[in-house]
C-alpha cells in the first residue's frame, strides 16, 4: 500500500528527494534495519571529491548566462561560419550545445538564446517552423560535451572514469551536429536564404570582442586531456577565470548582483545533490533487498540478446527522458540497469552516452517532453506548433542514436586513451 501511495504523491507534485527519502526510511524500518543507515549514506557524498566540480562549473556557466558572453559567442561563431550555405543554422546549433555544456540546463539555454537567435533567424528568411525546432532541439545538445553536469554526475553514480566519459560524448556529440548541420544546409537552400560575405574586419572585430571568451574552451578542454587538471582543478579554474573576468576585467556582474547568481545557480546544484544523497539511501536499501539482481533475473528470462535489450532500453529511456529531468533519472534509474547492461557485455562508458543521448532527445519529443513546453512558453506559440517544429530534427536525433547504440566505436574510439 505505501509504495503505491508513494507513487500517487510522486504523480502529484511533492518534492522528488522527500518522495525518494520516505520510501528509503519507509523500506530500513519495514526491514528492522537502524533508520541512522539513512544518514550514513547520505554522509558517503563526503567521500566524492569530484563531487565539487558540479557547483563550481554551474556557477560559471550560471555566469557567462548573466554576462554578453552568448552575444559574442553568435557574433564569433557567425563570423567564421556565416558565409556557408545554413550557416546561421550551424551557428545556432553550435553556440547552443557550447552553452548547454557549461550550463548543463537546456531549458536555460533555449530561455537565453532564445531571444538572441530565433529573431536573427526569421530576419535571415529561416521559416518560423524550422527556427522553433532548430532552437527548442539545439538547446539539449552540449549534454554529451565536456563540461556538462549530467555527464559528471552519470560517473559519480556508475563509479566510472569521467575522463573517459567526457572523450566517449565527443564523436557521438559532433555527429549530431553535423547531420543536424547537413539538415539545416538542405532547408536554407529549399528557402533560398541568402549568402552572407566573409569579412575579415567583422571577423577581427569579433575576435578581439571575444578576446577574453575565447580561451574559456582551451583552458577547460586542453586542461583536462593534458593531464594538467583534475575535474575538480579543472572546474576551480573556470569558475575563477570567469568570476575574474567578468568583475573585474568586463565588469558585466556588479557586487551586488553577484548574491543574485550564486543563489540561482546552487538552487539548481541544491536539487541535483539532495535528489543524490537520498537516492543512495535508496540504493543501498534495493541491493540490500537484492532488486537489481531480482530484475536482472527477470530481464534475463525474457530477453537472450544484447541487441533486443538495446532495442528495449531505448524506448524504456526515449519515455523516461520525457517524464523525469535527466539528474532525478540518473541517480535513480542507472543503478538498477547497470548491473543488467554489464551482463550483457556493455561497457558502463557505452552505457552513459547511449543514456544521455536518449535523454537529451526525450526533452523534445512529444507529448510531455519538458523543453517543448519552454519553447511554447518562450516564444508564445501553441504547443502543437513546436510539436510539428521538432518532429524532423527528432528523426535525425533518432538516427544518430541507433547509430551510438549499435556502433560502440563511436564513443569507445576516444575514451581507450584514457585507460
Amino acid at each position: 500500500m505505501l509504495p503505491l501511495l508513494f507513487v500517487i504523491f510522486a504523480v502529484l507534485g511533492a518534492p522528488l528527494f522527500a518522495v525518494i527519502a520516505a520510501a528509503a526510511l519507509n523500506g530500513f524500518h519495514s526491514g528492522d534495519m537502524e533508520l541512522s543507515i539513512v544518514a550514513l549514506e547520505i554522509n558517503r557524498l563526503v567521500d566524492t571529491p569530484v563531487l565539487i566540480s558540479i557547483p563550481l562549473f554551474t556557477f560559471a556557466g550560471y555566469m557567462l548566462g548573466e554576462t554578453d558572453a552568448p552575444n559574442r559567442m553568435v557574433r564569433m561563431t557567425r563570423a567564421v561560419l556565416g558565409w556557408m550555405p545554413g550557416g546561421l543554422a550551424v551557428v545556432t546549433l553550435i553556440v547552443c550545445a557550447m552553452f548547454t555544456a557549461f550550463t548543463g540546463a537546456s531549458g536555460v539555454t533555449i530561455i537565453a538564446l532564445g531571444s538572441l537567435l530565433y529573431p536573427a533567424l526569421k530576419t535571415d528568411g529561416y521559416p518560423e517552423r524550422f527556427s522553433l525546432g532548430l532552437i527548442t532541439t539545439s538547446g539539449s545538445l552540449g549534454i554529451l560535451f565536456l563540461p556538462a553536469i549530467p555527464l559528471i554526475l552519470y560517473g559519480v553514480i556508475a563509479e566510472t572514469s569521467i575522463d573517459k566519459l567526457f572523450a566517449a560524448g565527443m564523436l557521438p556529440g559532433i555527429l549530431m551536429l553535423v547531420l543536424l548541420s547537413v539538415y539545416s544546409l538542405f532547408r536554407s537552400r529549399m528557402a533560398k536564404i541568402p549568402l552572407q560575405e566573409f569579412r575579415w574586419k567583422e571577423l577581427g572585430a569579433a575576435a578581439w570582442n571575444s578576446k577574453w571568451d575565447l580561451p574559456l574552451p582551451f583552458i577547460v578542454i586542453g586542461g583536462i586531456y593534458s593531464g594538467i587538471f583534475a575535474i575538480s582543478e579543472a572546474a576551480a579554474v573556470t569558475a575563477f577565470y570567469v568570476l575574474f573576468i567578468a568583475m573585474v576585467i568586463t565588469r558585466e556582474i556588479k557586487p551586488r548582483n553577484l548574491p543574485g547568481v550564486m543563489r540561482r545557480s546552487m538552487t539548481l546544484v541544491g536539487g541535483i545533490l539532495i535528489i543524490l544523497a537520498v537516492s543512495m539511501a535508496s540504493t543501498n536499501y534495493l541491493i540490500d533487498q537484492q532488486i537489481p539482481s531480482k530484475l536482472f533475473a527477470f530481464v534475463k528470462a525474457h530477453i537472450d540478446s544484447k541487441y533486443s535489450f538495446l532495442v528495449i532500453l531505448n524506448i524504456f529511456l526515449l519515455i523516461l527522458g520525457c517524464i523525469l529531468d535527466i539528474f532525478s533519472a540518473i541517480v535513480l534509474v542507472i543503478p538498477l540497469i547497470l548491473p543488467i547492461a554489464k551482463s550483457y557485455g556493455i561497457d558502463p562508458v557505452h552505457l552513459g552516452i547511449i543514456f544521455l543521448a536518449n535523454m537529451q532527445i526525450g526533452y523534445c519529443t512529444p507529448p510531455i517532453g519538458m523543453n517543448l513546453f519552454i519553447s511554447s512558453y518562450r516564444f508564445k506559440k501553441p504547443i502543437v506548433t513546436i510539436y510539428r517544429s521538432t518532429l524532423p530534427f527528432l528523426v535525425i536525433l533518432l538516427g544518430v542514436v541507433l547509430i551510438i547504440t549499435y556502433w560502440t566505436d563511436l564513443s569507445l574510439f576516444l575514451a581507450q586513451y584514457f585507460d
